[in-house]
């Protein structure tokens, strides 16, 4: 029996959860970097928010902006900011690109949202509104009668900024989506959950008091413009250049009597952009390390801000100029973690989980060798010989991690960047942390799994 169990340990594999296998410095470890996880959430909410915080963190950890064009040189630490909505951090190394190419690590930090349309406020029935267009791929249900709050920039009409963040503090008022209560919703409750919330319903309840001395109709409208023109100088025609946007109104919380859990609004994919930075700013290396933090992932990664822009590029190509060699060349030896959430399997609905080729919580950061969906439709799938190198490199560095994939074959799947770096002809592969509740307004994930992802994510640009 002691040789067959042998044998057993020897040639199966099996998950473990992180937390059977780690002492109490470990587990403090865990939960320590949990904490400064938790801080980036409350503090980014947003893409832009994101990176206003990634860009005050490279520069205590001594980087400096970099504009395209200007010389660089080994032991550099320099940032790029783009348009303020996505962020690239560097730190341009020894090892000749030519040989050992760039490690890059790739997050997006936008997530689901209620994003308010260019003419948003209106009043109906004494109420006033603002009237919205929902970003990715959101359960409209789920947001139905839930604090929400209020982020994103105006640009004025002079050209001034106006930066809004309104229901994140005790005292601040929050928003509200209103739902149908059950006495009305017989019918409503025969419908599809897909189809039982439209989307034009989705307006945001943001006033009831009319303006004194108004004009009876449109008077609460007027209020709440009196409002934002008295506390920050705009007027309704300022929406139009405006990106506002609505999210929950809750800070990341400890889940469970263990505390072995985080909920939050943002995990996807903000868990990987946490770890990402962290690894770049934490890590001693050689190599020359390129981290991605972009814009528009939740809605197919287009425009000058997404991962399907020609800014990669750009900067792989001006920084294998700087150190004498072509982008080419740099590409083609270079290697990439695409840094995304996958689906952690749920035993409330293992109906749509293969459970073998599913991600279990905290038994570490997950690999996705294939993204896509159905027929592998929309993913890059990675090299058996790139996978091979990942597995060598996490096993010399102890670094806890699994395979999966997004749900049964015909029912789940799920895009990530990782095609548009791999278009590139850069090896490439997903890896980061397993989600549960994905894409819900407050989402689940193990303290474990993030750190794990850190640790995976340090290895791998040592």
């Amino acid at each position: 029996m002691a040789d067959e169990m042998k044998l057993s340990d020897k040639l199966t594999m099996k998950k473990k959860n992180i937390y059977d296998c780690v002492d109490a410095e470990k587990k403090a470890k865990i939960f320590d970097f949990a904490e400064g996880y938790k801080s980036f959430l409350d503090i980014a909410k947003t893409e832009r928010e994101a990176s206003v915080a990634a860009i005050e963190a490279a520069k205590r950890y001594g980087f400096t902006e970099y504009k395209l064009g200007e010389p660089l040189k080994a032991g550099d630490r320099k940032y790029y900011n783009n348009r303020g909505k996505s962020i690239y951090v560097f730190k341009v190394g020894t090892r000749p690109l030519n040989e050992e190419g760039i490690r890059i690590l790739a997050a997006h930090i936008d997530s689901p949202r209620i994003d308010l349309k260019q003419v948003p406020l209106y009043e109906d029935s004494g109420m006033a509104f603002f009237k919205t267009h929902y970003y990715g791929g959101i359960r409209k249900y789920q947001w139905l009668a839930m604090p929400l709050s209020l982020h994103g920039v105006i640009i004025k009409k002079d050209g001034s900024e106006v930066n809004i963040r309104i229901g994140d503090e005790e005292n601040d008022p929050v928003f509200y989506i209103n739902d149908l209560l059950p006495h009305l919703a017989q019918e409503q409750a025969t419908k599809t959950l897909a189809t039982a919330v439209n989307a034009e319903n989705l307006n945001i309840l943001v006033g009831g008091i009319p303006l004194k001395d108004g004009d009876g109709d449109g008077s609460v409208k007027l209020n709440v413009l009196n409002i934002l023109n008295e506390k920050y100088g705009i007027t309704e025609e300022d929406f139009i250049s405006a990106e506002l946007c609505c999210v929950p109104a809750f800070n990341a919380r400890d889940i469970g009597f263990d505390r072995a859990l985080i909920g939050a609004y943002g995990h996807d994919d903000r868990v990987c952009a946490y770890p990402l930075l962290r690894a770049i700013f934490d890590t001693e290396t050689e190599q020359t390390v390129l981290g991605v933090l972009a814009d528009k992932e939740e809605t197919g990664s287009n425009g000058n801000t997404g991962m399907q822009s020609m800014l990669l590029l750009d900067i792989i190509t001006e920084i294998s100029r700087a150190m004498g060699y072509t982008d080419t060349a740099v590409r083609a030896v270079s290697k990439c973690l695409s840094a995304d959430v996958n689906a952690a399997y749920d035993p409330n609905y293992k109906e749509v989980y293969e459970v073998k080729n599913s991600a279990m919580i905290s038994c570490g950061t997950t690999m996705s060798k294939y993204t896509g969906a159905r027929g592998k439709s929309g993913t890059s799938d990675a090299s058996a010989e790139y996978v091979g190198y990942i597995r060598k490199t996490f096993a010399e560095n102890n670094v806890h991690w699994q395979t999966s994939e997004l749900g049964r074959v015909d029912l789940g799947g799920g895009g990530t960047v990782a095609m548009y770096i791999a278009n590139l002809n850069i090896d490439t592969v997903d890896l980061g942390v397993p989600v549960i509740s994905m894409h819900a307004p407050y989402e689940v994930v193990s303290k474990a799994d993030v750190y794990s992802t850190f640790e995976a994510f340090s290895a791998f640009i040592k």
